[in-house]
């Protein structure tokens, strides 16, 4: 398995899971197959239908891939949420992915949705009484 550096989307507020990497990728693959088809059809050229099925069935292994995470997700959040909730919020990694080097998520510069957005329903999820942001503090750099 490769370890090469990786761009990361992040959410703010959540630590995303693979699930979502996957789900791109099933984007990419059929926006690329409806290109394909849309080449062969302009040109008539073989090889344009011969790459759009190999694109197809890299699109059926990606969902059976997305679908498995999926289900590895949900089966999480019904067996233990607490660590779901531990992995979302990023204090730990998900449970699926590369443990190693780890770094929690950043949320020094997360927002209230009470105090700082005004979202009256979401009182019981104040966190402005949070600790200063760990991923900050194994870094050495000063909490914001």
């Amino acid at each position: 398995m490769s370890m090469d550096a990786v761009y990361v989307r992040g959410v703010t507020g959540i630590q995303l899971h693979h699930v979502t990497d996957l789900q791109d990728a099933g984007r990419f693959l059929s926006n690329a197959a409806m290109a394909m088809r849309a080449a062969f059809v302009r040109t008539g050229d073989e090889r344009y239908s011969a790459l759009r099925a190999q694109m197809i069935e890299l699109l059926s292994q990606a969902r059976g891939l997305e679908n498995e995470a999926r289900t590895n997700l949900q089966e999480l959040h019904s067996s233990d949420p607490e660590r779901f909730v531990r992995s979302r919020e990023g204090e730990e990694p998900w449970p699926d992915e590369i443990q190693a080097g780890f770094v929690p998520r950043h949320t020094c510069r997360d927002t209230c949705l009470y105090h700082d957005h005004e979202v009256l329903d979401a009182i019981t999820q104040c966190i402005c009484g949070r600790p200063p942001c760990r991923a900050c503090a194994i870094a050495g750099e000063p909490a914001a």
